[in-house]
């Protein structure tokens, strides 16, 4: 692997005082990212597979002083700014990342459960991800700030993002005007979930509903689309319908930037053990025209973000992690992403997500190709 895969952390401010800097940051970031794709979880294993690994590692960078205590890789890579983080991290993504069409960027958020210090009153980080389901990877992420929400973070998010013909799914916690008028004026689409949180909203959207079933729905305001599944010894049916809106119907509150439709969707679980069915309704307002399959795509794709949060937890095992000291946590979490997308690319092996870092550990040739697949992949 050449600088061309580190030239996007060579922005990241060193810390360090020009007499401490005995090993170079990017020696150091190479270090970390390579042992983390090896299943390094903590900083010691992070100097293990360093000094196991040095010859390795010096086919890309110097290390001129050799492998660092895993106290200094602690104390360099927990003083790191978080903002440097993310644009290093986003600098990256945009590099791999071709627009190709529609994508759908599921943007949610994840708490890291056992980053929390009860004696320091440090939170858990809580970072929010963009997905996308396009390409199956983490395109970017913003850490939610102590004294904040979601709500603060996922503009910050979007902003890094090149979100130009996409549409951009949000849970309820990001169905905000505000979100709604920057997603339309990067020249994107939204679909946003309406829950208790806008029960107002709610209400007036379901009496326009009603209004326009009352006077009969046509094809120029409504479309509507089923999907079936079968797997898991259940049925499920989902039901798309979508209805456009007249905005000039609704109360002035409510005339969100770029609302064109109601969203309504409704599931049906059969369970073929038991025989019993279960539904479910839930709402959504989006910018999106009159296209119900589409529509449907978007609110499914959504859930594919959940596919990123079990792989953080079950691969990388990152609700066990105990790192909480400055930005550990937050630049851990870049590293694992980091590692996570380096997977999703590896073609070159049929294999789980697991056993690709079990070979990554075992396997010097492999972690190389893993890793100069990020110079090659435009």
């Amino acid at each position: 692997m050449s600088d061309s895969f580190l030239e996007h952390f060579k922005n990241i401010a060193d810390p360090r005082i020009e007499r401490c800097k005995k090993h170079q940051l990017l020696d150091i970031l190479l270090l970390a990212i390579s042992a983390v794709i090896s299943g390094a979880e903590g900083w010691e294993d992070i100097e293990d597979f360093g000094h196991n690994g040095l010859g390795w590692l010096r086919k890309y960078r110097p290390f001129v002083n050799g492998i660092p205590r895993h106290d200094t890789i602690a104390r360099v890579i927990t003083k790191l700014k978080a903002d440097d983080i993310e644009q290093a991290f986003q600098s990256w993504m945009k590099t791999l990342v071709q627009t190709t069409g529609t994508d759908i960027i599921a943007v949610d958020g994840k708490t890291a459960r056992h980053s929390f210090d009860t004696r320091e009153r440090i939170n858990p980080l809580h970072s929010v991800s963009a997905w996308s389901c396009s390409n199956q990877l983490v395109l970017g992420q913003a850490a939610v700030d102590d004294k904040s929400n979601e709500i603060t973070a996922i503009p910050k998010l979007l902003a890094l993002l090149d979100i130009e013909n996409c549409i951009i799914t949000l849970d309820a916690m990001g169905c905000q005007r505000k979100i709604a008028k920057q997603i339309v004026q990067s020249k994107a689409d939204y679909v946003l979930a309406l829950k208790g949180n806008h029960s107002s909203m709610q209400a007036e959207l379901e009496a326009w509903w009603h209004k326009a079933c009352r006077e009969k729905f046509t094809e120029k305001n409504y479309a509507q689309h089923t999907d079936i599944d079968a797997g898991h010894g259940r049925i499920e049916t989902r039901h798309c319908e979508q209805l456009l809106v007249d905005r000039g119907w609704l109360s002035k509150p409510y005339q969100w930037d770029g609302l064109r439709s109601i969203i309504k969707i409704t599931s049906e679980v059969e369970h073929s053990m038991t025989g019993k069915v279960s539904k479910e309704t839930r709402w959504y307002i989006s910018s999106l025209d009159l296209d119900a399959e589409q529509a449907l795509k978007a609110v499914r794709g959504h859930w594919q973000v959940e596919s990123m949060h079990w792989m953080l937890d079950m691969t990388f095992r990152e609700d066990e992690c105990r790192i909480r000291k400055g930005n550990g946590a937050l630049a851990f979490n870049a590293l694992r992403k980091i590692a996570l997308n380096l997977f999703k690319f590896d073609t070159t092996k049929k294999i789980s997500m697991a056993r690709k870092k079990k070979n990554a550990a075992l396997n010097d040739e492999y972690r190389s190709v893993l890793l100069e697949s990020a110079i090659k992949m435009r």
